[in-house]
């Protein structure tokens, strides 16, 4: 049988072991488990690397744990902003959105955008106007709210700053989760895709997005390649192209999809100041799960082999 393989991420950056509960531990490695098992039945059924990476992420972005679709944080005016790309290895089609509200599964909305128009990226209310006309879920703002976002949102609305999702968790002292998820993966058609989606920063202002729509900062998929899914502080990834430079370096230098990962994640970044990290696979099924942060929530699973999930270096 021809192999196929799925990674995951929920966000790098950790709450600190030193805070972090049996049960809170518990919670989010069975969120994680339960994306890769919704990607992996796709995959193993003979299904698209394309269609397994938006049934991750929908599960992710359906748990109010990480901080896409229902678990959002919220931005200085109190409101909801989902951000979300998709591409597709095989034909270098993609989607995203950016800025849009009440799309319950802004992954599936951004994968509407690549299949269903000519565009790659829309966003804020054109967004939604186009979600309506292709039928795409809504849902109001209690759907979105969780009181311990918006408890994070308060505790910061007076100042200018904005944060990463754990604002509950003593920011000040080092621990910080860039909330953002993503899934990358390869099916037995040898095709690549990668998918990321978030809820942006909490107390964010004037229509604020990061590398999570932005194709080649925070998502990119090449069959000739690699798939990734970036995830941590935004900016920096969007001024390092992170997702496209490791493309480029397996294309033009030819370096391995592990060599080119490290070279980015460990030392680029690091020298801009950029924290974070990402999921990447190649055509051969070849996945690293770089960082340079605390940890990342990830997870993978190949044909084969057993589950792996993990959060802490």
């Amino acid at each position: 049988m021809k192999k196929y393989a799925i990674a995951i991420h929920g966000g790098a950056g950790t709450i600190l072991r030193s805070t972090m509960t049996n049960e809170k531990e518990k919670a989010y490695k069975q969120g994680l488990e339960d994306a890769l098992l919704a990607g992996d039945n796709i995959l193993k059924s003979g299904g698209l690397a394309l269609d397994a990476v938006e049934a991750a992420i929908i599960q992710l972005e359906n748990n109010a744990l990480f901080n896409a679709g229902k678990g959002a944080v919220f931005t200085h005016d109190g409101k909801n902003e989902l951000d979300a790309s998709i591409m597709c290895g095989k034909t270098l089609m993609a989607g995203a959105v950016a800025g849009v509200q009440h799309i319950i599964n802004p992954i599936r909305l951004a994968k509407t955008v690549m299949q269903q128009s000519e565009h790659v990226l829309l966003c804020g209310k054109g967004a939604e106007e186009f979600a309506k006309l292709k039928n795409i879920p809504f849902a109001k703002d209690d759907y979105f709210f969780i009181q311990q976002r918006y408890d994070q949102l308060l505790s910061m609305r007076d100042s200018d700053k904005t944060s990463l999702d754990h604002a509950d968790d003593k920011i000040e002292n080092g621990e910080k989760k860039f909330g953002t998820v993503g899934a990358v993966a390869l099916d037995v058609n040898g095709d690549i895709a990668a998918g990321t989606s978030t809820g942006g920063m909490t107390n964010k202002r004037f229509g604020r997005a990061g590398d999570s729509p932005i194709i080649g900062a925070g998502t990119y998929a090449n069959n000739n390649t690699c798939a990734i899914s970036c995830t941590g502080h935004g900016e920096f990834f969007i001024r390092a192209v992170v997702a496209y430079d490791i493309s480029c370096l397996m294309e033009y230098k030819n370096m391995s999809l592990h060599d080119a990962c490290k070279l980015v994640v460990n030392d680029k970044l690091v020298k801009m100041g950029g924290e974070g990290g990402l999921i990447a696979i190649d055509r051969m099924g070849n996945i690293e799960l770089p960082f340079n942060s605390e940890g990342m929530y990830r997870g993978t699973k190949k044909s084969g082999e057993d589950l792996f999930i993990a959060i802490y270096k």
